[in-house]
């Protein structure tokens, strides 16, 4: 009688099992979570309905379960846009060449690794580190956009491509200087106006889903599957890319459909001339995203120069993402205006209170007179000068003489760069962003005992020689024929940085290589 009964009892569990199991399935979607309770009433019930009589079965593959042995996501493993949970191994590599492997979440984003690899490597987090996806055999390259989701983009990469870690300065300038990236001559909204835009309206005109603008301009296009080049006049809306088939018409019956932003990317190539035949160096290519890595899917353009590139690649990317783009360019401005309440440097109550003293007889005193502070402060001053300079004549804890010190201070900095070449500086340059203000430098291949300053200017890089010039015994360095002189090359960075001087510009933003 008790064996039935606990037959019955079973059955009836069972039955509550199945029951719960169709109302828990039937009100679940995929992209919610299942309660915590849930899971757990259905393990101890799985638990009551497991016989004492059979023994447990051992884990055969207990390090599969072990976070260190997540599962790896080899690029074309999970379908682009699929929702995915858990934890995935990406390797990101850095410009010399060197890789960092990492694990992140399925849900992390572009913005979210860039802050992990700062953290990891030991940057300085100015918000303009990204993540770069780089396909080798293509010869081509994009900047990923902060919100983009790492694994899906990893998915939809073929087996060659890579993530690089990368400085890219000009990931949001076009919120800055509008008209420096849209040229009213390729903005068909301001010549039919027939008038100035303020930046302002153009923007709000490029970001609203409502207003409709238009970029226009010649582009040359490669023929899918030949080696030759055409030029013809294009147009680029929200709805795709368009050429015309009759000169500069519009009309709808002249234009051809060539690209879709929406299943679509835009890269830049950095082959062009070598790989495709390219008639200029300023190309770029419209990818979709479904493409792996077949080149004939590839919808290959070139713009006479850089000006003109940039604007057709921002347009892309405005059209494609809108508001988006502008929401991920205004948070880490908001995290910083928060953040400045509370890294500013507040001084001590001691430190208020310090005051000038006087201990040359057997009592301490207190100087009140300023004049005569500032007098014991320069006193100390000279002094100190001369017992440094007694301790280096002596031998003692500097080992580097102040001239030879001067020589090599600089090598530990972000923005020098050793003996580069002038092509290697200005691939530098390209690649992160050739705003105005960037800059690094270099030792000069013509004169070993120079520097050469490497700067962008209006999208063009032009060079300054650092000449060592010689005064009283002691080395100076300066880029004006020794008009303005510098003890190291410290100095005359930090000077130039606040001060234009025979420059075009201030030097704004160091050009960074990080090994990861």
């Amino acid at each position: 009688h008790n064996a039935l009964h606990d037959d019955v009892d079973l059955e009836a569990l069972v039955n509550d099992m199945n029951s719960s199991l169709e109302s828990l399935s039937s009100s679940l979607r995929r992209s919610q979570p299942m309660h915590i309770l849930a899971v757990r009433r259905l393990q101890e019930a799985e638990q009551q309905l497991r016989t004492s009589s059979l023994p447990a079965i051992p884990n055969p593959f207990p390090e599969l379960c072990s976070l260190a042995n997540s599962p790896v996501l080899s690029p074309g493993s999970l379908p682009p846009g699929e929702p995915s949970t858990g934890i995935y191994i990406v390797k990101v590599f850095s410009e010399d060449g060197l890789g960092k492997v990492v694990e992140i979440p399925a849900g992390m984003t572009a913005r979210d690794l860039c802050q992990l690899l700062v953290y990891k490597s030991h940057c300085v987090d100015d918000n303009s580190w990204a993540l770069v996806e780089h396909h080798p055999l293509l010869g081509l390259e994009r900047c990923l956009e902060d919100h983009e989701l790492v694994i899906q983009v990893q998915a939809s990469m073929s087996s060659g491509s890579r993530f690089l870690f990368r400085k890219n300065y000009a990931k949001y300038e076009f919120f800055r200087n509008t008209h420096t990236f849209f040229p009213e001559h390729m903005v068909a909204w301001c010549q039919e106006t027939n008038r100035t835009i303020p930046p302002s309206q153009l923007l709000q005109n490029f970001l609203a889903t409502s207003s409709c603008p238009e970029i226009q301009g010649y582009l040359y296009v490669k023929d899918v599957g030949r080696k030759s080049w055409k030029k013809v006049y294009m147009f680029l809306r929200r709805s795709g890319l368009y050429c015309s088939a009759k000169g500069t018409s519009k009309e709808p019956r002249h234009l051809q459909f060539l690209a879709d932003l929406e299943d679509s990317s835009i890269f830049t190539v950095i082959t062009g001339k070598k790989l495709h035949g390219a008639p200029t160096d300023y190309e770029f290519c419209i990818k979709p995203n479904k493409c792996r890595g077949e080149s004939k899917e590839l919808r290959m353009l070139c713009a006479e120069d850089e000006q003109g590139r940039t604007c057709w690649m921002t347009a892309f990317r405005l059209f494609k993402y809108g508001i988006v783009l502008y929401q991920n360019y205004k948070i880490p401005l908001q995290r910083k205006t928060l953040l400045s309440h509370f890294s500013a440097p507040v001084r001590s109550v001691s430190e208020n209170s310090l005051v000038a003293m006087d201990f040359s007889g057997r009592i301490g005193r207190v100087i009140e007179n300023p004049l005569e502070a500032q007098s014991a402060a320069m006193e100390e001053g000279h002094a100190w000068r001369k017992r440094s300079q007694r301790m280096n004549v002596l031998g003692s804890h500097s080992p580097l003489h102040h001239s030879s010190l001067s020589s090599v201070i600089h090598i530990a900095q972000m923005w020098f760069h050793g003996r580069i070449t002038r092509e290697e500086s200005h691939r530098l340059i390209h690649q992160q962003g050739q705003v105005d203000g960037l800059f690094l430098l270099r030792v000069s291949q013509s004169n070993p005992k120079a520097f050469v300053l490497t700067l962008c200017h209006h999208q063009k890089i032009k060079h300054f020689q650092i000449l060592p010039c010689e005064e009283d015994g002691q080395v100076f360095f300066s880029l004006d024929d020794g008009a303005t002189k510098f003890t190291d090359l410290i100095q005359l960075v930090e000077f130039y940085q606040l001060n234009r001087g025979v420059l075009p510009c201030k030097l704004k933003h160091p050009c960074t290589v990080v090994a990861l």
